[in-house]
């Protein structure tokens, strides 16, 4: 091609490139400039300090405040059986009758033999007495003196022998009578009218417990109480404020036993198979709702937490291995995320002991909408202004959470 010819071309083709500039120069001016979204909106709560008493659920089985197992103290003849099974009887009841006739018997004898020791007696003291005056005057030997005095001192030996003798007839008359040694709740009967019955027999004839009050036994491992003693010790619980010896009870079924319970004592003896200690507590009983060997549950008392943490359980989520976190607002409007460690549940919130402090603000509602390092618009569901510090010790204490 003839460069002529080229150089034609390109003047004719420059005006129509220019103009196609200008077109498109002019359609970007008219286009409007893209602006970033706004920060999401979410619904944040404030961190503060709250007093909660916390409380640990422990299995616990009832236990009679007193048994006695009655067994005979003589032997013999059942005559009679004057309780009802299952019933209550006070201490000092009667509740066999052996058939008395051999003691009666043996205690009219050892009366008579008293007696007739008794009436030689006085007979042997006086002779030993008139002994006694002739020998000065030499009106009888020594020797004769020496046999009166010792015939007055066999006789008073046989006096104090009967006397014992009688003592021991009573007593066995009166076990004849088989009585209640405390006063509670009888069992079944292992004997009738007619049964012979041996002293000190290994079967007991009968057991009564006493089940007002009663005991409740509840275990409590001992890391628990190393873990109790470490944040006592840490002052981040206080075990010396009113209402910790108190225990509630859950029954087998269910329900809440009306009735509140002290704890009395703790075990020092660590049991080798569980590796833990029994905590007794004693519960009134007086419309016998409760019955020993029952399985319960027992509701202590650990201490006040005069600084806890709580938040709904709905803020918390998992990461990928399975570590408790919270997204959090900060001053800037950034998204935090923390990682948090939780005590445990107490009703619909978590008890926090890190990762959070006062004045935080958790992200309890949005929380699909935002992502970490993300900017967010905080907005306070729970009355507290976003930019408010964080409430102190003044704030009114939160009821006790259990």
């Amino acid at each position: 091609m003839k460069p002529c010819m080229i150089h034609g071309r390109i003047a004719t083709m420059l005006p129509l490139f220019t103009l196609a500039c200008v077109f498109l120069l002019e359609a970007c001016h008219e286009q409007p400039t893209k602006q970033a979204p706004p920060p999401s909106e979410v619904g944040t709560i404030t961190v503060k300090d709250q007093e909660v008493m916390l409380t640990t659920e422990l299995p616990g089985r009832t236990a009679a405040y007193r048994i006695a197992e009655v067994r005979p103290q003589v032997s013999g003849i059942i005559l009679k059986r004057q309780f009802d099974e299952g019933a209550e009887v006070m201490a000092g009841s009667t509740l066999y009758l052996i058939d008395p006739s051999p003691f009666q018997a043996a205690y009219d004898g050892a009366m008579a033999s008293l007696a007739r020791s008794q009436a030689n007696l006085q007979a042997i003291r006086v002779r030993a007495q008139r002994y006694r005056e002739l020998l000065s005057s030499g009106a009888v030997s020594q020797q004769s003196f020496d046999d009166a005095d010792s015939a007055f001192r066999q006789a008073e030996a046989d006096v104090a022998y009967w006397k014992a003798a009688v003592e021991s007839a009573r007593i066995n008359l009166e076990h004849t009578r088989v009585t209640a040694p405390i006063s509670g709740r009888t069992g079944r009967s292992s004997v009738t009218e007619g049964a012979l019955v041996t002293a000190s027999q290994p079967s007991p004839l009968v057991t009564i417990q006493q089940i007002d009050p009663i005991y409740v036994d509840i275990p409590q491992s001992t890391a628990e109480l190393l873990r109790l003693k470490r944040r006592t010790e840490l002052g981040t619980l206080d075990r010396n404020g009113a209402g910790r010896d108190r225990v509630r009870l859950n029954l087998e079924d269910g329900s809440a036993y009306a009735l509140e319970g002290t704890l009395q004592f703790q075990d020092i003896t660590v049991d080798r198979m569980t590796g833990s200690v029994i905590l007794r507590a004693v519960f009134p009983n007086p419309k016998g709702v409760l019955l020993p060997g029952m399985f319960v549950r027992a509701v202590a008392v650990e201490g006040v937490n005069r600084r806890a943490i709580l938040i709904p359980q709905h803020a918390v989520s998992r990461d990928p291995k399975g570590n408790p976190v919270a997204l959090v607002v900060n001053r800037k409007g950034t998204v935090e995320q923390r990682q948090l460690s939780i005590d445990r549940a107490m009703g619909n919130q978590w008890l926090v002991t890190s990762g959070l402090v006062p004045g935080d603000r958790v992200i309890v509602e949005g929380m699909q909408k935002v992502r970490p390092g993300a900017q967010a618009k905080a907005v306070s569901t729970d009355g507290v202004s976003p930019m408010e510090p964080a409430a102190g010790k003044g704030d009114t204490p939160a009821s006790p959470a259990n």
